[in-house]
């Protein structure tokens, strides 16, 4: 399957103009089976003004804004994973959408929020994964990376995939790097983490296959990766080392 990294550097409180800046980046980049933009990715992020402005900025998730990157996946034939701003009643969420080529979109709210998140998102509830064409993807959010334990219940799950829109800020690249190759090498699955550039981030956005090698990774400045990923490198890799199946959880507790 052919993946593409959107590294991308939004301007905040742009949202139609940063969708239009996606759709243009997809179109540029030719045909692909799955594509990972960042954290909040049509907004932009800035903890500080989103939590004066957030609410002025945030969409539910049938709104206009996850509708244009839905339109995104089926006009393309692509899977769409993409960082969006979710309101439901007085809530706000730090969410990400997969919209599939069929039309459907599946929400996951951000469920472990970085200390100066908390005053201003909701956390979600549930880890889920999302069956697609090219396998299960399980997606994180960013800080979401420090948690293994995050990981490996989705690679229980079935995801073959896991997808990490992230808004990592200069002077963490290691983290991002070291968590990414981390959490594919544990459980045996490909990461795809995808940074923001720009304003402040530090971009480094890499493709991790299941050894916990990197494939590709990206510079400091907005671009796009594009990778092919042989899926059967999870089983041959599980065969080799089968450290999911011999998990002792009883002595975790």
């Amino acid at each position: 399957m052919r993946c593409v990294v959107l590294q991308t550097s939004p301007v905040f409180g742009e949202v139609s103009a940063n969708v239009e800046a996606l759709a243009d980046l997809i179109s540029e980049t030719g045909p692909a089976d799955l594509m990972v933009a960042p954290e909040l990715a049509t907004t932009g992020y800035d903890i500080e003004r989103l939590a004066t402005m957030g609410r002025e900025l945030a969409e539910p998730i049938d709104g206009p804004t996850t509708q244009k990157l839905s339109r995104l996946a089926i006009e393309n034939e692509l899977t769409l994973v993409c960082g969006v701003l979710e309101s439901d009643g007085d809530d706000l969420f730090d969410t990400v959408v997969v919209c599939l080529h069929d039309g459907s979109i599946v929400p996951y709210r951000k469920t472990h929020l970085y200390p100066a998140e908390r005053d201003v998102f909701t956390p979600g509830g549930e880890l889920l994964t999302v069956p697609t064409p090219d396998g299960a993807l399980g997606p994180m959010i960013c800080f979401e990376h420090a948690f293994p334990e995050i990981a490996t219940t989705l690679a229980l799950a079935g995801a073959e995939i896991i997808v990490i829109p992230s808004a990592v800020p200069n002077g963490f690249e290691h983290l991002l790097e070291l968590r990414s190759r981390a959490r594919a090498q544990d459980n045996q699955v490909f990461v795809i983490a995808a940074n923001l550039a720009g304003s402040g981030f530090c971009g480094r956005s890499l493709v991790v296959d299941p050894r916990g090698e990197v494939l590709s990774e990206a510079g400091a400045e907005a671009t796009t990766l594009a990778v092919e990923l042989d899926r059967s490198l999870v089983e041959e890799e599980r065969r080799t080392e089968p450290a999911l199946e011999l998990r002792r959880p009883d002595l975790y507790s």
